[in-house]
C-alpha cells in the first residue's frame, strides 16, 4: 500500500490515482512486485491518472525535499520516515569547516541552486497552463531560498549551492557554472512570469546585476576566466570557468550578460553580451554526443534564453539550429535511459540515499574528499536523467513530440512510484510533464 503522505492535499491525488487505475482495469503493481519495469503494464494513462501521478510527485517534492527553514530543495532522501527524510544533511559545524569538501559534494546540499532554478521554471510553465493562484506563493518561497543563497554570505554575485538548514547561514564556498546556469535561467523565467510582482522583480534585478558584475570582475584572462569561490580563490576543479570551455558550456557567460541586460537595460551588459554571443553560438554547434543529460539540459537553458533575447535574425536561426541538434541528442539519450530503467526492479528504484559520513569509499580530487554513494548513485542518476532528457526536446521553438517520444514520457510517469523514490530527479519529471502540457504535446 502506498505510504500516506502528510497532508490531505497529498492524499487526495493519491486516491484519485488509485481509483483511475481501478477504473481502467490496469494491472500495475509496481510497489509489490520486483519484475523489471519493462515487464510491467505499459498501457497509456488517461490524462486524469497521469495528472494524479504528477500530483503525487508534486506533493513528495514539497513534503520531503523542500526545507522550510531555508526554502531550498535537497538532493536526496535517506529515509521515508516523516521528519527523518533529510537527517543526513550536514550540520552547521561541518559546513563551517567545509567538510567533507568545499562543494558539499554527496551531502545532499550540492544542487540547491540548480533545483530552485528548475522549480521556478516549472512554476512559470505550470501557471501558464493552469492559472492556479496558489502557485504564486510557491514561487515566492522558492525565490526566497535562491535569494538567501545569493545574499546570506555577503559576497555580491556569488550563488551558493545551498544554505545549511541548522543555522540558516552557513554555505559551502565552491559553486559552479551549473549552479549559475539553472539559477539565472530560473530567475529570468520567474522575472518574466506574471507570478512575480514588481517588488520581487526589483530584487531579481539586483541579484542578476550582481552576478554579471562578478563575472566582469573575476572572469578575466588573468583568472583563466574563473568566477572564483566565495573566498576569492580560484576553483581547483575547473567547474567555475566561464570561457575557453567545452561546447556545451560556451553559451553560459553571454547568457548571464544577456539576462542582466534584459532586466536592467544597462548598456555595459548589452555590450558584453554582444561581445561573446556569436562566438559562443559557433562554439556550441558540435557538442560531444556523450555529454551527460544534465549538461545538455543546462546548455539548452542557456540557448533558450539567448534565442528569446536575440534580435539578429541570422544568429537567432543559428541558435535554434543548435537547440534542435541538442534535442536529437537528448532523444537518443532518453531512449537509452528508458532501456536502463526497464532493467531496474521496483525494489531497486525504492533505494534510499546513504548517510554520506558512513560511505565506505571516498575519492580525492585536488584535495576535495568526495564520499561515494555506491549502488545508489545509479538509481539517483537514472531518475534525474530520464526527466532531463525528456525535457530538452520540448524547449525548441514549436516542439512536436513523435508517438514514440510521447509514449516514452507517458510510460515514465506511469511506472514511477513517486512515493518511494528518493532522488530529486523527480523534479525533472514534472518539468517535462508541464512543458509537454504547455506545448500541447500531452
Amino acid at each position: 500500500m502506498i505510504d500516506r503522505l502528510r497532508t490531505r492535499e497529498t492524499n487526495m491525488p493519491t486516491l484519485r490515482f488509485l481509483l483511475a487505475f481501478l477504473l481502467t482495469g490496469a494491472s500495475w503493481n509496481l510497489l509489490a512486485d520486483a519484475r523489471p519495469l519493462a515487464a510491467q503494464n505499459a498501457s497509456s494513462l488517461p490524462p486524469d491518472a497521469m495528472k494524479s501521478q504528477m500530483d503525487q510527485a508534486w506533493a513528495v517534492t514539497w513534503e520531503r525535499f523542500f526545507q522550510d527553514d531555508v526554502q531550498t530543495f535537497a538532493d536526496y532522501l535517506s529515509s521515508y520516515e516523516p521528519g527523518q527524510e533529510l537527517a543526513h544533511l550536514p550540520t552547521a559545524e561541518e559546513v563551517m569547516r567545509q567538510y567533507p569538501n568545499p562543494c558539499g559534494y554527496s551531502t545532499g546540499m550540492e544542487d540547491g541552486m540548480i533545483l530552485g532554478g528548475a522549480m521556478l521554471s516549472i512554476l512559470a510553465d505550470r501557471y501558464e497552463v493552469t492559472n492556479e493562484e496558489p502557485l504564486r506563493e510557491k514561487a515566492k518561497q522558492v525565490f526566497r531560498g535562491l535569494h538567501r543563497c545569493a545574499t546570506v554570505h555577503g559576497v555580491p554575485g556569488f550563488l551558493a549551492r545551498n544554505v545549511c538548514n541548522e543555522d540558516r547561514k552557513s554555505i559551502y564556498i565552491n559553486s559552479s557554472r551549473d549552479q549559475y546556469t539553472h539559477g539565472v535561467h530560473g530567475l529570468w523565467k520567474y522575472y518574466r512570469s506574471p507570478l512575480s510582482d514588481e517588488a520581487t522583480r526589483s530584487e531579481i534585478r539586483e541579484v542578476l546585476a550582481a552576478v554579471a558584475d562578478r563575472m566582469i570582475e573575476f572572469v578575466t584572462p588573468e583568472n583563466d576566466f574563473d568566477f572564483c569561490r566565495a573566498d576569492g580563490k580560484r576553483c581547483p576543479l575547473g567547474i567555475c570557468r566561464m570561457w575557453n570551455v567545452q561546447a556545451h558550456e560556451a553559451a553560459r557567460l553571454p547568457m548571464i550578460y544577456a539576462t542582466a541586460w534584459d532586466v536592467t537595460q544597462d548598456e555595459k551588459y548589452r555590450q558584453l553580451w554582444r561581445h561573446y554571443v556569436a562566438d559562443a553560438v559557433k562554439q556550441s554547434a558540435n557538442p560531444d554526443k556523450n555529454t551527460p543529460a544534465y549538461a545538455i539540459l543546462q546548455m539548452q537553458c542557456s540557448l533558450e534564453l539567448l534565442h528569446e533575447l536575440e534580435t539578429d535574425p541570422k544568429l537567432k536561426t543559428s541558435i535554434q539550429s543548435v537547440m534542435r541538434h541538442l534535442a536529437s541528442i537528448a532523444e537518443e539519450r532518453s531512449a537509452h535511459v528508458a532501456v536502463q530503467l526497464s532493467r531496474k526492479t521496483s525494489e531497486e528504484m525504492r533505494m534510499l540515499g546513504p548517510d554520506w559520513r558512513q560511505a565506505e569509499h571516498w575519492i580525492n580530487q585536488n584535495e576535495y574528499a568526495n564520499p561515494q554513494w555506491g549502488k545508489y548513485r545509479e538509481v539517483w542518476h537514472l531518475t534525474r536523467e530520464a526527466g532531463e532528457a525528456a525535457l530538452v526536446p520540448l524547449m525548441v521553438d514549436a516542439p512536436t513530440l513523435n508517438t514514440e517520444q510521447k509514449q516514452r514520457l507517458q510510460h515514465l510517469i506511469q511506472n514511477f512510484d513517486y512515493s518511494h523514490n528518493s532522488s530529486c530527479g523527480i523534479i525533472y519529471h514534472q518539468a517535462a510533464y508541464w512543458k509537454s502540457r504547455l506545448t500541447d504535446n500531452l
